[in-house]
């Protein structure tokens, strides 16, 4: 996984192709040494005439967001940019976009956070959007403004390269091991339940949730279920032009116990229930 390009999968996002009409969404690669820690960069820009509103299902992935809002025909300016990270988001992700902005994140790796902070456990953060001073004291106040300011995606990709670099990765033990349980729940379906987890990694259940809480920064429960609902999200995106999915078999298949209790965790997840998202009517409750 490390060395492979960015994935191309719109896996999480709401509406995805209603928000990629709206908006400039690119993901980029990171420097070689960064990849066994980070998924990808992600980069969007827009200009809007009207305000839109996206939404996302968070991965279990801690995310460092630059960003710079402004105004229609506005010169953007140093003064509007600022940095923060961003815990792993416990809830349905709103993020209202309008009239021109810029955001160039990082997405790590679930586990791959901590290897540049390793002084906090990543559960630090969950469900928190800090400012990015608070996490490193030392960062230049100049830094989003040299991120966002380049015209180049090469140029911001470079800027964000060399942040990382000179803040780590330092080896850890921990994070190297959450990695790779983290991709084993990702890879393998048939891992349903914390206990299968338990067993497959040799440790006892409760050494499992200490190690989930200090390196990726929520429970295995918990990125189980996550991995369940953004497959069920995927399968929801692809139904209306493949057919209804068979729900039931869908449950069965991601280890819920009937289909009530996938549509119970999609709906509360995502704001509607899967055959009414299918269906085109994506808007979550307010």
């Amino acid at each position: 996984m490390s060395d492979s390009a960015p994935r191309r999968d719109t896996r999480g996002i709401v509406d995805p192709a209603e928000l990629l009409s709206r908006v400039r969404f690119r993901r980029h690669t990171p420097a070689p040494e960064l990849r066994p820690y980070l998924e990808h960069y992600w980069l969007i820009d827009w200009e809007l005439p009207e305000p839109y509103a996206t939404h996302v299902v968070p991965h279990p992935s801690v995310n460092i967001v630059f960003q710079r809002y402004g105004a229609l025909g506005a010169p953007a300016k140093p003064a509007d940019a600022s940095a923060e990270v961003a815990g792993i988001g416990l809830g349905l992700f709103t993020q209202k976009l309008a009239e021109t902005g810029r955001v160039c994140g990082v997405q790590f790796r679930p586990g791959g956070f901590r290897p540049f902070a390793p002084a906090w456990p990543v559960s630090t953060w969950t469900g928190r959007r800090v400012p990015l001073t608070e996490v490193f004291p030392d960062t230049d106040p100049d830094l989003p403004s040299t991120v966002l300011s380049p015209d180049t995606d090469h140029a911001r990709v470079a800027a964000l390269d060399a942040f990382l670099l000179a803040h780590g990765p330092a080896p850890d033990p921990v994070a190297d091991r959450a990695m790779e349980l983290v991709d084993l729940v990702r890879s393998d379906r048939a891992v349903r339940k914390v206990s299968q987890l338990a067993a497959a990694s040799g440790l006892s259940a409760r050494s499992l949730q200490r190690l989930f809480a200090t390196g990726v920064g929520v429970g295995p429960k918990w990125v189980i279920l996550r991995y369940r609902i953004h497959e069920a999200l995927e399968r929801a995106e692809a139904a209306e032009a493949a057919g209804a999915p068979d729900w039931a078999a869908l449950a069965t298949e991601l280890g819920y116990s009937d289909q009530a209790h996938l549509v119970r965790d999609f709906t509360a997840t995502v704001g509607v229930p899967p055959t009414a998202y299918a269906r085109g009517r994506s808007e979550p409750s307010p």
